[in-house]
């Protein structure tokens, strides 16, 4: 379960809560603008840092929930005040939310998810998604095939079915970071071409990352040079995917690899 699907079926449940967010820093600390956590009166969502800072934000939050404040800000330095090392500073949004927040928060909330565009439904792409689900991403997975997708998703992942599968390329959010793992070689190759076209019009697409071996993409390359695309454009495509080093060949330690080269690339 992601962060933001737990957060949100609590409030569903209609329990008050406290909305905790880095509003801002400065120095060293341990987590960056716009971090949140979600306080309630016996359970927490996330978290702002742990430690002492982390202990004296949740007591506060209970503080605004008992006594129904709506908002309030703090100040924390983190060495003098809490004997923490980072030695920073973090100033902390507090904010109470119930079930009537559930709409605002969820465009709120995705509005700071890295998009994330999958092609591909298969055992590769089911372990992605699993994985990807769990991290500050919002997926569109994409397929071509009907009854492909499972019924029971995370709210940060959208089930689109295209065919052909690239016309979904077009409709993409700028920034997308593309993963392209269909069933058929056929269909990665159209998607790849759409990804291009794509990137030479609007430069948009940050990453496209292309399952499979270096000699997939020296025949993809090929292919690609037949139609036109330069060899400046072909750089542009990451094949193999994931962060060098990982070797396995399981759907699962492809899927870790692939989300750490995207978290690589977001800094």
């Amino acid at each position: 379960m992601s962060l933001q699907t737990a957060l949100l079926d609590q409030l569903q449940r209609d329990e008050p809560g406290v909305l905790v967010t880095v509003q801002s820093t400065r120095g060293s600390t341990p987590r960056e603008v716009g971090t949140w956590m979600a306080v309630f009166a016996t359970t927490t969502v996330a978290t702002v840092g742990g430690g002492r800072l982390e202990f004296d934000a949740m007591a506060h939050a209970h503080l605004l929930l008992a006594h129904g404040s709506a908002e309030t800000v703090v100040r924390y330095a983190l060495g003098p005040s809490l004997g923490q090392c980072c030695g920073g500073e973090m100033v902390l949004h507090f904010e109470r939310i119930g079930a009537a927040d559930v709409p605002a928060l969820l465009q709120r909330l995705t509005r700071a998810l890295v998009p994330v565009a999958l092609f591909g439904g298969g055992h590769v792409g089911r372990a992605v998604v699993q994985v990807l689900a769990r991290l500050p991403m919002q997926l569109t997975w994409v397929d071509s095939r009907d009854e492909i997708f499972p019924a029971d998703l995370p709210p940060a992942v959208q089930c689109e079915h295209s065919d052909p599968v690239h016309a979904a390329v077009a409709d993409l959010q700028a920034g997308s970071h593309v993963l392209i793992m269909s069933f058929s070689h056929a269909e990665d190759l159209d998607v790849v071409a759409a990804c291009l076209a794509r990137q030479r019009a609007r430069v948009d697409l940050p990453y496209v990352g292309l399952i499979g071996s270096k000699t997939k993409w020296a025949s993809f390359r090929q292919r690609l040079q037949a139609r036109g695309f330069t060899e400046a454009e072909l750089a542009h495509i990451t094949c193999p995917i994931g962060v060098a080093g990982i070797t396995g060949k399981e759907p699962e330690v492809i899927a870790v690899a692939v989300a750490a080269q995207i978290l690589q690339l977001r800094g």
